[in-house]
């Protein structure tokens, strides 16, 4: 799973140009082979039969990529897409106590991080920042601006929720009113995650 997600990393820093489409630009082409090949092991994990996984740093990380991101693949476009964010960010804060994030390769840790990303939790929002400003920290100036994009949107998510609380963008697909100030927010176009 892991291998499907990431590919092979060229460097100690970089990561797979071939997945860029797959994770930030075109990942709704990805939905269906993603239910196909992993939908199995995404119920397994929802039903907390995978949870050996956490006793390494790699099977945590599998894990958060299976509750995070494959279900906005599985169940893009409802409420259920979002259904696993608590878990997968639980196991997020648990592998940082752990130290299990500082043993992954760079781009494994961006991945690592994206559940605090997620959080509608302005202190999750907080340890989002401060692990993405570690990873920068962390990776050689030749090597950081992906990091440091990945760093700038993890401050974007933070903003929003600082403002609202919430996502404003979530408020229809979770059936939640949106306040004349999220409007007026979403209107403007800024801060569009989805």
């Amino acid at each position: 799973m892991l291998e499907f997600w990431f590919g092979h990393f060229p460097t100690p820093y970089s990561g797979d140009a071939s997945k860029q489409a797959m994770w930030f630009k075109n990942g709704a082409a990805y939905d269906q082979q993603i239910f196909i090949q992993f939908g199995v092991d995404y119920d397994k994990a929802v039903n907390g039969e995978l949870g050996h996984w956490v006793d390494s740093h790699r099977g945590r990380l599998a894990l958060i990529i299976l509750l995070d991101q494959f279900s906005r693949h599985i169940h893009r476009g409802s409420a259920a897409a979002f259904a696993q964010d608590e878990t997968a960010q639980q196991l997020c804060i648990e592998g940082l106590g752990a130290g299990d994030d500082a043993r992954l390769h760079p781009v494994e840790r961006s991945f690592f991080y994206l559940p605090l990303e997620h959080a509608e939790d302005v202190e999750k929002q907080a340890l989002s920042v401060r692990a993405f400003e570690q990873l920068v920290a962390d990776v050689p100036q030749e090597y950081r601006k992906n990091f440091e994009s990945s760093l700038s949107f993890a401050r974007a998510h933070q903003y929003v929720i600082e403002q609202f609380g919430r996502f404003p963008e979530l408020n229809e697909i979770l059936g939640r009113e949106s306040t004349a100030e999220e409007l007026a927010f979403l209107a403007s176009g800024k801060y569009s995650f989805l």
